[in-house]
């Protein structure tokens, strides 16, 4: 789609969801295409996404106990 800087104004959000079901969107200074507008990728990644769902993680600044300290160190 190719379109001048006035009809961008106008339209910008028209332009965007164009861009974003991947259409490819220029948008012309005068008659001389200036500028591509682009979606930026989305990622579905989420933090904590697994929380609640799987036990407590161990607490490596605990100490061992007398038996594991033992089977570490091999004695």
């Amino acid at each position: 789609m190719l379109c001048t800087v006035h009809k961008a104004k106008s339209q910008l959000s028209k332009l965007i969801d164009a861009a974003l079901a991947g259409e490819e969107v220029v948008i012309a200074k005068g008659t001389k295409p200036a500028v591509r507008l682009v979606a930026i990728p989305q990622s579905d990644f989420k933090i904590g996404i697994l929380e609640g769902k799987v036990g407590d993680p161990p607490d490596f600044l605990e100490p061992l106990s007398p038996d594991e300290l033992e089977a570490w160190e091999g004695q």
